[in-house]
């Protein structure tokens, strides 16, 4: 069971927070310390479930060929053939708006070395290097399961932010997510909570709320 202290938060944060004329997203920001991230090794990069989804559509791209594109169409929001890769990777205004079409991508195993040469300079910036899939494998459920996830890619900077939900969602849904989300950090960093000077959690235009 989450922590009431995590639900108190979440209360607190959506009393204070103005009504927008758009949904806002809540997100989680996180300071580390005494941690060297110039070192790749050290950084984080992880796909997070949310027990709750993020509240909002997430869109999924899967690089496929023949047999895998077809079980993935209807449930990937992008599908791209090895035929379409060279025609996006020449045009980089097309490729770079292909990278923003998806928060995830999936790609056949043997489709990688293709895709990391030629679209590795506009996906690998934007932490979108696709994972792998094994050839011959449904990729529905590695789809499903990233649609109820997010993204933490920490690279060299020591500040980053994870999106944990939308503000119509109960406190009480705002705090699991946020109680995945810190336990999954937690657990892979080298220290626990002796690697983060800060948490806070804040909506897309309301105040911060101090977490840790």
């Amino acid at each position: 069971m989450v922590d009431q202290h995590l639900i108190d938060i979440m209360k607190k944060l959506q009393a204070e927070s103005k009504q927008r004329k758009f949904l806002e997203s809540v997100e989680l920001a996180v300071n580390l310390k005494d941690i060297d991230l110039s070192n790749p090794k050290n950084r984080l990069t992880e796909e997070i479930p949310l027990p709750n989804g993020r509240g909002k559509p997430i869109r999924v791209g899967v690089f496929a060929s023949s047999e895998m594109a077809v079980k993935a169409k209807g449930v990937a929001d992008v599908v791209v053939q090895p035929q379409d890769i060279e025609d996006l990777a020449s045009n980089k205004n097309k490729a770079r708006k292909f990278a923003r079409a998806a928060d995830f991508f999936l790609a056949e195993a043997p489709l990688m070395p293709t895709i990391g040469k030629r679209l590795g300079v506009v996906l690998a910036p934007r932490g979108k290097m696709p994972k792998p899939i094994p050839p011959g494998s449904d990729p529905k459920s590695l789809i499903e399961k990233l649609k109820g996830s997010v993204p933490v890619r920490t690279r060299d900077r020591k500040t980053f932010h994870v999106p944990i939900g939308t503000k119509e969602m109960t406190a009480e849904k705002l705090a699991e997510n946020l109680d995945a989300v810190l336990k999954r950090l937690l657990s892979k960093l080298e220290r626990g909570k002796n690697n983060i000077q800060s948490a806070y959690v804040k909506t897309t235009m309301g105040p911060s709320i101090k977490v840790m």
